[in-house]
């Protein structure tokens, strides 16, 4: 099979051919149709996140069909549609896997990070943590679901009921949880890099009622806000936007340093929290109302072959809306 390999962080992305994959036991082949592109790549190729598996297949936003089953995988049949997205396996008997809370397993495996992604012709993936795809979406439609839909929904879940929501990094998550947001009866206030007038405006076409630099405040209080941004910086920033008992929610997995800031600016009882991975349930919660809005992904198709070119984009903000990759 066709694939695009990392051999070492920092370098660019080898087109290689590989052998093709084999199903172990409770695992399924997919033929993959379209693997959207995600900041997380970004993170592994540029060694943001310690310790991938190497030699590397990334992408963890993949939509494909079943091609064959390996023993005691019998959830999906030969010729179904699945999404596999960042959680690929976790251990299940841990605290937190016992506890409800498998996004935070003890040792989890991770799609596209510790085994071989979607940036690929064929994968393969545990048959539990695949995701059935709504018919409303083609597949190169539905890849950015699988994360930055996903993570988005999660972030927002973690506002609880706050009706102004502040939305930093105007990019492939928040151009879906805005919809949502929006779907929901809630007030987005986008936050963009200074002079990013287009994304300004097509932040305030999704249904936000305000949009502007990240360095400004609000015209009014928020309850919440959240940071897909990976700018430690933004944290104080976004406090400063924030009423008192309001929460900033951290949405990505890697973020720069944050910096020293006045307990001022948290007393009131303000507080941070960080979204980690995914869980299943979250990936059914999300399928489930992704239709009914229904959430549109704004995507830009991009050729297996210029996976490089494509991460390059996303690295230097030039992209609107999710990349995708169709092999």
């Amino acid at each position: 099979m066709r694939a695009m390999v990392l051999v070492q962080p920092k370098t660019a992305l080898q087109n290689t051919q590989l052998p093709d994959p084999k199903p172990a036991d409770g695992e399924i082949l997919v033929r993959v149709a379209a693997c959207a592109v995600c900041r997380t790549d970004l993170h592994v190729v540029d060694a943001e996140l310690p310790h991938p598996k190497l030699p590397l297949v990334p992408g963890h936003e993949i939509v494909g069909r079943v091609i064959a089953a390996g023993a005691n995988a019998s959830r999906f049949a030969v010729g179904d549609r699945v999404g596999i997205p960042w959680l690929g396996r976790t251990c299940g008997v841990c605290f937190y896997c016992r506890n409800g809370m498998e996004n935070l397993c003890d040792q989890p495996q991770f799609t596209g990070y510790t085994r071989d992604g979607g940036y690929s012709e064929l994968t393969t993936a545990d048959e539990r943590f695949c995701v059935p795809i709504p018919d409303l979406y083609s597949d190169a439609e539905a890849a950015p679901l699988l994360c930055a839909g996903l993570i988005g929904f999660r972030s927002l879940v973690k506002t609880g009921d706050a009706r102004r929501i502040g939305i930093y990094g105007f990019g492939a998550a928040a151009h879906l949880v805005t919809q949502v947001a929006v779907y929901q009866g809630r007030e987005v206030y986008a936050f963009t890099r200074a002079g990013d007038t287009e994304a300004q405006d097509f932040a305030r076409s999704l249904g936000a009622v305000w949009a502007g630099k990240s360095e400004e405040l609000p015209p009014v209080m928020l309850d919440a806000a959240i940071i897909f941004a990976p700018i430690g910086s933004l944290v104080p920033q976004a406090l400063r936007s924030v009423r008192k008992g309001g929460v900033v929610v951290c949405g990505g997995i890697h973020m720069s340093d944050i910096p020293q800031f006045p307990y001022e600016l948290l007393w009131g009882e303000r507080h941070i929290c960080s979204v980690a991975n995914l869980t299943r349930k979250d990936g059914g919660d999300f399928m489930a109302i992704a239709p009914k809005i229904p959430v549109r992904t704004h995507i830009e198709r991009f050729p297996l072959s210029d996976a490089n070119t494509a991460l390059h984009r996303l690295r230097a903000g030039q992209l609107r809306g999710a990349a995708v990759l169709v092999p």
